[in-house]
Parts: C-alpha cells; sequence; structure tokens
C-alpha cells in the first residue's frame, strides 16, 4: 500500500507521520547525506518523464478508460445488470493475489467492522467515484492517473486512517473484496497487514488475522503478519502469528521507517527463515510519498538482506515501484527473489518478462488502492497469445512460492513441491 503527500502540504503531512509514527516508535534509524543523495531525486524524475513519453507506443497503443468501468471497452471485461464490472473471458485461470490489504484503523481512528457489507467498496484511486471516471493509463505505474484533487483526498484519507476514522476504509472490508474477488476470478487473496510501531492502537495483524478466521469465506483469504524491528517484542509476536497460521511477514520500509538492511531488520529475516515464512516488502519509490520517506525503499538497501539469507523467499512489491529498473539485475542475481506485478504499466511488464521470464512475477493487486480489475487487465493484455504466462504469473508462481495447502472445491491440493 502506498502513502501520498499530495497538494496538502508534505510538511504538513511529514509532521503527522513523523509525530505519530516515528517519534511514537522511538527515534528513526541513523541516516547520513549518503542515504539519498540528488541523484536519487533525480533518477526518480528521469524514470516519470520516460514513463510518461512511452506511454501509448507498447505493442498495444494507447491504454485510456474511463474509470474501472472503462476497462469494459476491452473483450475481457463487462458490465453487469447492474452496472457492475466483471470479468468475462474464459481464458483467465482463477488468480492467486499476493498483495492487498484491508481497511486501516490505528491510534485514535474507530475499528471498522471488518465483516460488513456495503454498497460499494471506495478504492483509494476511487476512478468510479464519479461519472465518468476518472482517466486510466494502464501503459504507466498506476498512481500516475491521481489528479491533484484525489491526492489531496488520498491524504485526508489517509490521516484520518491514524486520527478520526476513513470513509473510505470503512468499505474496505472482507465481504466486498470477496465480491470483487468473484467477479474478477480471483480465487484467494493474500491479506498483508502493516506494523507502524506506535504505542497503541496497532494491532492489524491481530484484527485482520481475527476477522479472516471469522469470515465465511476464510479459506480464501492468505493472512500474513507483519512486526516492526524496533518493538521489543517482535520475536514474540512473529513466532505466535506463526503458530496462529500467518503464512508469510509483510514489511514496509517507508511506512515503518526503517533501512531494511537495518541490524534490528536482519534479525527478522533470520526468523522468517526459521519458521520457513516468505517476506513481501513494500519496495522502491512511488513517486506520491513524502519525499522524507524515500531514503528507505531505495533499492540498493534491500540488497544486503536478500544476498545473506539465500534460503528466505523476498517477494518485492511493485516490483520496485518506480525504481523497477534497479530491481532486475538484483532479481538476476538472487534466485530468491521474486517481483509482484501491482500498479506497473504493460509496456513495463513485458520488459520484465523479457528480461526475467514469467517465473519471477507474481500477481498482485494492492486491493483496495485499485480496483482488481486494472492489475487484472495489465497482466491479461501482456501475456496476450503466451496463456503459459499467463498462467505463470496470476497463479502458478504464487503456488511454488507460498508452498501451502489449500482446498479448493470441497478436496485438499498442495500448492508447490
Amino acid at each position: 500500500m502506498e502513502l501520498s503527500s499530495g497538494d496538502l502540504g508534505r510538511r504538513e503531512f511529514g509532521k503527522l507521520l513523523l509525530t505519530s509514527i516515528g517519534m511514537a516508535a522511538g527515534a528513526p534509524a541513523c541516516s547520513s547525506s549518503s542515504d539519498y543523495t540528488d541523484a536519487d531525486e533525480a533518477a526518480l524524475e528521469r524514470q516519470k518523464r520516460a514513463e510518461a513519453a512511452r506511454s501509448g507506443r507498447g505493442p498495444h497503443g494507447p491504454l485510456r478508460f474511463r474509470g474501472y468501468r472503462g476497462l469494459a471497452e476491452l473483450p475481457y471485461f463487462e458490465l453487469d445488470p447492474g452496472g457492475q464490472l466483471r470479468l468475462a473471458a474464459d481464458d483467465v485461470p482463477p488468480a492467486i493475489d499476493i498483495h492487498a490489504h484491508l481497511g486501516i484503523a490505528l491510534l485514535f481512528a474507530p475499528r471498522i467492522d471488518l465483516l460488513r457489507r456495503t454498497d460499494r467498496t471506495r478504492h483509494m484511486l476511487d476512478c468510479d467515484g464519479s461519472d465518468p471516471g476518472c482517466e486510466l493509463d494502464l501503459d504507466v505505474y498506476i498512481n500516475t492517473n491521481f489528479t491533484p484533487e484525489m491526492l489531496r483526498q488520498l491524504s485526508r484519507e489517509v490521516r484520518n486512517q491514524l486520527l478520526f476514522g476513513s470513509h473510505a476504509a470503512e468499505t474496505q472490508t472482507i465481504p466486498n473484496l470477496l465480491a470483487e474477488m468473484e467477479a474478477m476470478n480471483v480465487e484467494r487473496t493474500a491479506i498483508l497487514p502493516i506494523a507502524a510501531g506506535l504505542p497503541f492502537g496497532d494491532d492489524l495483524t491481530d484484527e485482520w488475522m481475527g476477522a479472516i478466521a471469522r469470515s465465511e469465506a476464510r479459506d480464501r483469504l492468505i493472512p500474513f503478519a507483519s512486526v516492526h524491528p524496533r518493538d521489543a517484542a517482535w520475536r514474540e509476536k512473529l513466532r505466535g502469528f506463526a503458530e496462529r497460521g500467518a503464512r508469510g511477514v509483510k514489511l514496509h520500509p517507508e511506512m515503518q521507517r526503517f533501512f531494511p538492511d537495518d541490524p534490528a531488520a536482519m534479525e527478522i529475516y533470520a526468523e522468517c527463515e526459521s519458521l520457513g515464512l516468505p517476506v513481501i516488502f513494500h519496495a522502491g519509490r512511488s513517486g506520491i510519498e513524502p519525499s522524507f520517506m524515500r531514503k528507505y525503499a531505495l533499492i540498493r538497501r534491500y540488497v544486503p538482506a536478500i544476498e545473506s539469507f539465500p534460503r528466505v523467499q523476498f517477494i518485492l512489491g511493485h516490483a520496485g515501484a518506480r525504481d523497477v529498473a534497479d530491481t532486475i539485475p538484483v532479481a538476476k542475481r538472487n534466485e530468491n527473489v521474486s517481483l509482484e506485478t501491482s500498479s506497473q504499466g504493460v509496456t513495463q511488464l513485458l520488459e520484465l518478462v523479457q528480461e526475467l521470464g514469467p517465473e519471477r512475477l507474481l500477481f498482485g493487486t494492492d486491493w483496495p488502492f485499485y480496483h482488481i480489475a486494472a492489475p487484472l487487465a495489465t497482466v491479461r493484455l501482456m501475456s496476450e497469445g503466451r496463456p503459459d504466462v499467463r498462467e505463470l504469473i496470476l497463479r502458478g508462481n504464487a503456488e511454488r512460492v507460498l508452498g501451502e495447502r489449500i482446498r479448493i472445491a470441497g478436496k485438499v491440493e498442495c500448492l508447490g513441491a
């Protein structure tokens, strides 16, 4: 899940997060001028310009639609009688989504009823919140589609998740997720909490695992856990989560404000190796987060962990986001690295398949930031004429990485060797 500074003001937004997350969690990791340089910022701006210049110049031409509903222009989707988007193609295998969340409420925000169905889901990129919907370009990093006003609203929602309660987050519930999964032929979804490191009101793993256990569709949701490196009780918590059925660990260096190569974080990876748990990172800069967070997500800071723990399966979320070019050589050198596809555009996904092969890519959506249809459409477009590639990315690779036993249609199947 991405965070945004928007036009609310980076200083105001940064102070809010520094106060509520960083300062409450204790002193941040030590940093120096080499942690984030002018060259790092310049590389981010070059990536944005280059991506904008090549949008629509790939093999599929322009890929711009009006809202998520506009994806019904593609032959893979249609609108049902109620005007809701659903998958129409019969050549898309039941997918496993490795990257999703539920509604977030932290600190003083009222807890969310995660088992409540609402009229619709308010995605953070709420492209269907207006008629016509917002412009949706599938050939760019997806957060490029936020307008300035949408970024302001996103900043308000993130602030409210910490303090007052978010109206959008109240709709990001298990029944709403399941309805979208049904419409998009997603069989199972990994639910990724984030431990923010707050002194109270910071129990997303407990809350989300509890809600999954109470859900009638619990077999379709794969619980992950999150711990914070500066939490003195992280080891005890992680072992407890694993005993309760957590299938992996989610870490978000930007939001949690730690460097991936920090010695305290290295201890977490060692424990994950002992427990046999994969680690999925938010990796790379999204370009809309507060600038003070960006130093934590530079790809070079993930390399020591990846190389020090070759038996841990590391999944780099968003395929490294806007730093995707830096993740490719890392994945080439290290077989324990997979890249998760959410947010990347069609042309970029084609490049990843060409550079790495489809075996290294895992389908993810980052729901509820985005409608499942958007990342699903990018994979379907990218894999035109290559059903083997589609099968691996949408399902087969997740089966291998998770290596779990699941129940499907009344029978137990073993995922992975």
